[in-house]
Formats: C-alpha cells, structure tokens, sequence
C-alpha cells in the first residue's frame, strides 16, 4: 500500500510516517524544497513534490496514493483557508474510490474540561486560535458520504524523542535554570508519546471505519506543573520552575499559547476499543526525568 502522508518531515507526521512504515506500507512524504526532500529521503520516504498552499499537486499525489495522512497544521492567519483548499482537493482526488483519509486535529478542539473527561462525542468548545478545528474536521467527515473512507483523529499533547512542547521546559530549563510554566500551572495535559501515536494512525488506516473520530492519548493526567518539574530535573535543574503569566507569553509567541494553559483531560477508551490501540510508551513524567 503506498500512503501519501502530509507532513512527514515533522515531528507528529514523521512519527506516522514510520509506524506505517514499520506496519508494511510505502511512504510517501510530501515535500515543498529541496530540504524537506532531502530529509524525508534521509528517513526512507519516497519524497513527493506538493505542497500544502498548492490543492492542485496535492490531489495529483492523493490521486496516485492507496491511502492519504493529513498531518500538519498552520499557525498563520489564513491557515484554515489554506487547509479547507488542500483538504477539499483531496476529497475530490480521492471521491467514490473508498481510500482511506486520516485528518489530524487534536485536543484542543474540546477546549477547557476541567473536571469532565472529555470522549469524542463532547461538544466542541476550542479557543479561538483552534476555532478552525471543529470546521476542519467535518469538512473531512462530510467525505464519507462522497466515498471517502475519512476518519479523524485527536491526538493529546505529543511527546518523545526530546521533541513536542515539552520539550520548551527542558530548554528553558537548560537556559535559565528553570523549567518555564505557562500560566500556574495546575491544568492538566492529555499527552501520547509520538511512537505511540504512530501506531494509533497504522491502526486506524486499516481499521477505522468511515466518518469515525478517535482521540489519541495515554490516559495520563498530569499537570503542566508536574510536566515541567520532571523537565527540570531531567535538564538538570532540580525541579526549578518558574511562572511565566499567560498575558506575558501571548505578548512574546503568540495567542496560540493560550492552549497551553487549557485545564484538559480525554479519554482514548473508543481507540482501544475499537482499534485494539495500546500505548506502551514510558509517561512523560518518566521520559523527561530521564534527560529525554
């Protein structure tokens, strides 16, 4: 089976990558430069000329591919024009062939959940920075009925490899001899190690059934707190942190940090039941001490 994945050269989309590899697939990575051929090449990927602002060399790939991974997200300020162009152009590519497509939203989509263990049937309520997500996803959803095998899928904060968000702790950490907190640092994080999330995406290439959704984390509930101190030791640190008020963080990288303060927890109760997924991967707790 070749399988187009968008964004392999990333962290999230190379995770994907490599587990469909390892489950028997050929991978094709889309690639926008020269660079990013030359990296997806350098992981085993046969490299493909598409780029995500360019629908057209998007379809002509999906068109070709056996199955098509959408595994990349923008941060710009027409980022969900962008995305709603190269998301319909593979719908029409792959319309009334039953290929699978697999769209990566993400947590954030539900918003704060305080208390609430949010399943995939919660409601939407996302800030704005993530407003596009619930507009996204049925966009990808609607193409089971255009005879698209389309599934979503919501990954946690992803971890591993000294990559993912986490790892702003261990380098603010290394710098400034304090893990940085957004915020206070008491809401919680739906987290999944990235090899692990891979394995959610072979699973649900051959598995998943047509207009289903699946959230993909480990279960965890730790708090950005307790992240950013295991962090902290782990760079060294011994568990210093420190507070940086979420106006402040806004002000310096941008209103999508505002996600990074969210109280969250989600469950992935239907991926395992449905798909037989089991993350086996160390917690994140347990890596980041580990100087990972």
């Amino acid at each position: 089976m070749n399988v187009l994945v968008i964004g392999a050269s990333g962290f999230l989309g190379g995770g994907a990558a490599r587990a469909l590899q390892a489950s028997g697939a050929a991978v094709w990575a889309t690639a926008r430069n020269e660079s990013t051929r030359e990296r997806v090449e350098a992981s085993g990927f046969r490299a493909v000329s598409a780029d995500v602002e360019k629908p057209d060399e998007l379809a002509k790939a999906a068109a070709l591919a056996d199955a098509v991974v959408y595994a990349v997200a923008l941060s710009s300020a027409e980022a969900e024009v962008i995305e709603a162009r190269a998301l319909s152009a593979i719908v029409r590519a792959l319309g009334g062939t039953d290929k699978a497509l697999l769209y990566t939203s993400g947590v954030w989509y539900y918003g704060p959940t305080g208390d609430r263990v949010a399943d995939e049937t919660t409601p939407p309520n996302p800030l704005p920075t993530a407003a596009a997500r619930p507009r996204l996803e049925k966009l990808v959803l609607d193409a089971a009925r255009a005879g698209v095998r389309s599934a979503v899928i919501r990954p946690g904060y992803v971890y591993g490899n000294g990559q993912g968000l986490s790892a702003l702790f261990v380098q603010s950490a290394r710098e400034s001899g304090a893990a940085k907190v957004i915020g206070d640092g008491a809401n919680h994080w739906p987290v999944v190690h990235v090899d692990d999330l891979g394995e959610l995406y072979a699973l649900a290439l051959e598995n998943a059934a047509s207009g289903d959704v699946y959230n993909g984390t480990d279960e965890t509930a730790f708090t950005q707190l307790e992240i950013a101190s295991a962090a902290s030791r782990g760079a060294g640190a011994h568990g210093a942190t420190s507070v940086w008020p979420i106006d402040d963080a806004a002000a310096a990288m941008g209103e999508w940090v505002r996600n990074l303060a969210l109280d969250q927890r989600a469950t992935s109760v239907r991926a395992r039941s449905r798909l037989g997924w089991s993350p086996r991967a160390k917690n994140i707790v347990e890596e980041l001490e580990g100087g990972k």
